[in-house]
């Protein structure tokens, strides 16, 4: 007979499997998926694919991304296959132009899977074509704790986004090490931040 779990051994055991991973440095397992089950979703990236995935975006219309980036600047928005709930918004199907999604490992062996390509920026009215851009993450800010705050890419412990409309391209890279995911080089721009394919964008 199994034995019943009562709610402060249930606390124990999340608890001691948080610190178990911390101490690994690697945040996975049950920790990882109970910490991800707790992010809000409208502040939650995901990437399963070129078109099952989703992106921090302005929260209000035609706004530049330096200017979103403020407590409760942002939002979640969804192609209509990676949507999982209301407070996330929708992605137009032709958002890309052209992606390219990969798949690999990092520096340290890590893995990571990001997208890369070219966006039409007036399919999204929350952004301004005109506007140079500007960078999201997990793990940047005055703290290390993201940009927007608490923002976490769901299954894997980093994530960094460039939405860059002017140019006109965008790129997101999920990391399960912080070294696949920098924030010190969002002035760079995609192809320095997240190398890949950006199809000549113009």
């Amino acid at each position: 007979m199994l034995p019943i779990l009562t709610g402060t051994v249930l606390t124990t055991l999340l608890y001691l499997a948080l610190v178990g991973s911390l101490t690994n440095g690697v945040l996975a397992g049950p920790a990882k998926r109970l910490l991800d089950a707790r992010a809000s979703p409208d502040n939650t990236v995901l990437i399963e694919g070129s078109e099952n995935f989703c992106l921090i975006v302005p929260k209000t219309s035609y706004t530049n991304i330096g200017n979103s980036e403020r407590p409760g600047g942002t939002t979640t928005y969804c192609t209509r296959a990676a949507i999982y709930d209301s407070k996330q918004g929708e992605l137009s199907p032709d958002f890309w132009t052209n992606v390219e999604h990969y798949v690999g490992s990092g520096v340290n062996g890590g893995r990571y899977t990001q997208l890369t390509g070219c966006i039409n920026p007036s399919t999204l009215d929350r952004l301004n074509s005109d506007d140079d851009g500007g960078q999201y993450d997990s793990s940047g800010g005055s703290f290390g704790t993201g940009n927007p705050e608490g923002s976490v890419c769901l299954g894997y412990n980093h994530y960094i986004e460039l939405i860059e409309p002017s140019s006109p391209r965008a790129c997101i890279r999920c990391c399960e090490d912080a070294e696949d995911c920098p924030t010190q080089a969002d002035k760079d721009g995609c192809p320095a931040v997240v190398p890949g394919n950006y199809f000549d964008c113009d």
